[in-house]
């Protein structure tokens, strides 16, 4: 395990040394903002429910983001209870306010993964456009000194793997089929 710490801080470290500068802290810290407990991703699918060509996937994705929070937040998290980087190397100056609780996995990385896996799945031009935003939120968690690497690594992973698995509740549901169904009145 001290390998593995060694290896993050060192990427963060070099983030922090080479990176820094005012055009990143201002994107980092209004992309926290904006990504805040999945906020975006929920307003996306909630915006989905509202026509009939978008709302299977407006369903997939808002049950792909209650499942990494689930299986991220609720469970990992406690399970591992890994300290925040901040905590490890105090010697950083936090752009934002210190976030509470445990840095694995990264839950904003994980609902960007998943949001963009089901997006790329159902509407691939949402879905590139989530990809993008996804890669931009991942950065931001190692720019902001809020997760290790492996906490990023494994939320997007986290991400992936729960947005597959609803797509493919769907289709054994075929959740699609009876969400456009017409029915005969």
């Amino acid at each position: 395990m001290e390998a593995i710490l060694n290896f993050d801080l060192s990427i963060l470290n070099w983030i922090q040394e080479n990176l820094r500068c005012g055009f990143l802290d201002s994107f980092a810290v209004i992309l926290s903002y904006v990504t805040t407990s999945g906020i975006i991703w929920i307003v996306a699918g909630i915006i989905m429910l509202f026509f009939r060509k978008t709302r299977a996937a407006g369903i997939i994705l808002i049950a792909a983001l209650a499942a990494v929070f689930l299986f991220g937040d609720v469970l990992l998290k406690h399970i591992v209870n890994r300290p925040r980087p901040f905590t490890v190397n105090t010697d950083i100056d936090l752009l934002l306010k210190a976030p509470s609780g445990a840095s694995f996995p990264s839950t904003h990385s994980g609902l960007a993964a998943a949001a963009t896996t089901v997006l790329l799945a159902k509407k691939r031009v949402f879905g590139f456009i989530a990809l993008a935003l996804t890669v931009c939120i991942a950065f931001s968690r190692l720019y902001l000194y809020f997760h290790f690497p492996t906490d990023v690594l494994c939320g997007l992973l986290l991400g992936v793997l729960c947005g597959l698995l609803m797509l493919w509740i769907a289709k054994k549901t075929k959740l699609e089929n009876k969400l456009t169904k017409k029915y005969k009145a």
